[in-house]
């Protein structure tokens, strides 16, 4: 079974209390896709428990994947934008 990054974040997130939030950074990023290659991304997503520690294994590049695996829509994350 191929890992699964997303899956791994929802499961980190079940032990999380509520406050979390997601926060956008608009810095080049790179990942490795299931098929080994790297892929280069424009932005990243890092997670952040409600005290504004980091999450750790919480940095990502689809938004829309992650929304997917917690079952609910884009629109209903807690994402802030960086400034």
């Amino acid at each position: 079974m191929a890992f699964n990054h997303y899956a791994k974040i929802k499961r980190l997130l079940q032990y999380e209390p509520d406050g979390w939030y997601i926060q956008r950074f608009d810095k080049p990023t790179r990942a490795k896709n299931f098929k080994g290659e790297i892929v280069e991304y424009d932005h990243y997503y890092r997670i952040y428990s409600a005290n504004g520690d980091v999450i750790k294994y919480c940095k990502f590049q689809k938004i829309d994947k992650l929304a997917s695996i917690l079952g609910v829509a884009v629109e209903d994350l807690p994402i802030i934008e960086s400034s």
